[in-house]
């Protein structure tokens, strides 16, 4: 299969979340699918083949299938503007309808998407003890302006606010336990977020589910985390900015655009840095003790 090699959510020429994007004529079946998101290693890799009226299109992890992807969806919506026209394209995923807009903007390509509706709930207690023993994080280190929660935008997240950038900075935990902590909640991401001001947030998604201890960027996560801020009356002056993968050394920029209606689809938008070769992925390193992983700053090759 052809992949496209394009990262999602560039800020200034570079950095952006890798995703691997795949056009077909028609989807193969699902192993196949998985397989060579396996090989490509992104965190995400999208295929998607023309229907009747738009595209079937389908995530996948390297470990798993991904119900919706923000930053796949980014890099799938630049493809298309270069392939098949600039414009709205209207996307079947095995759960829900969206839609992706791909155009050029200067010298590069700009892609919006409308996410699914989104939701939230209160989070278990025994999952949120579990979460913050995982990370080394203390109760009292979390922003009461942002209640902790399970928040979802075509996929389901576990919410932690921190008032603290440098504990931000300074996420570590142990992979193999994290990712049977998000098995078992039927979670894709564990989403941490720190707000710089009222529409200026930090934010870094542990996503071991998935086969990879962190995402650069999180378009789905970023949807749902908007949609939660709307219900919780945030004033968001009609929209946020996300910075990403900053600690990882691919620094990243999420825009969502917040309007009125409870639970409605939520405009997530990004620049797309496209290459001819693989991009780098960020190298983990053990840190805090065995099978902890935190990212260094200078990503592999």
């Amino acid at each position: 299969m052809d992949v496209q090699h394009i990262a999602a959510f560039a800020m200034d020429g570079t950095g952006g979340n890798p995703a691997g994007v795949v056009l077909l004529d028609a989807l193969p079946e699902a192993a196949a699918m998985q397989a060579v998101a396996a090989d490509v290693g992104y965190s995400e890799t999208v295929f998607a083949a023309p229907v009747p009226g738009g595209w079937r299109v389908r995530y996948f992890a390297p470990a798993m299938e991904v119900p919706f992807c923000g930053h796949a969806t980014i890099a799938l919506g630049a493809a298309l503007a270069r392939q098949a026209g600039e414009g709205v394209h209207r996307l079947l995923l095995n759960e829900a309808e969206i839609t992706v807009e791909g155009r050029r903007e200067g010298g590069q390509f700009v892609a919006t998407l409308v996410s699914p509706p989104t939701w939230h709930e209160a989070a278990p207690t025994a999952l949120m003890e579990k979460a913050l023993a995982l990370f080394g994080y203390a109760p009292e280190e979390l922003d009461p302006r942002v209640p902790h929660a399970l928040i979802g935008a075509g996929a389901r997240h576990l919410l932690l606010a921190l008032s603290s950038r440098e504990r931000l900075a300074a996420m570590a935990y142990d992979i193999a336990a994290g990712a049977a902590l998000m098995r078992d909640a039927g979670l894709v991401t564990i989403m941490l977020v720190q707000a710089e001001s009222r529409q200026r947030f930090h934010a870094r998604n542990a996503f071991a589910a998935g086969g990879v201890a962190e995402d650069p960027a999180t378009g789905a996560a970023a949807a749902a985390f908007a949609g939660y801020l709307r219900a919780l009356g945030w004033p968001h002056g009609g929209g946020i900015e996300i910075l990403q993968g900053q600690d990882m050394g691919m620094p990243s920029l999420l825009r969502a655009e917040i309007t009125p209606g409870a639970g409605s689809g939520i405009r997530v938008s990004g620049a797309a840095r496209l290459s001819a070769d693989p991009l780098p992925l960020p190298r983990w390193r053990p840190a805090h003790g065995a099978g902890t992983a935190v990212a260094e700053n200078q990503p592999s090759s």
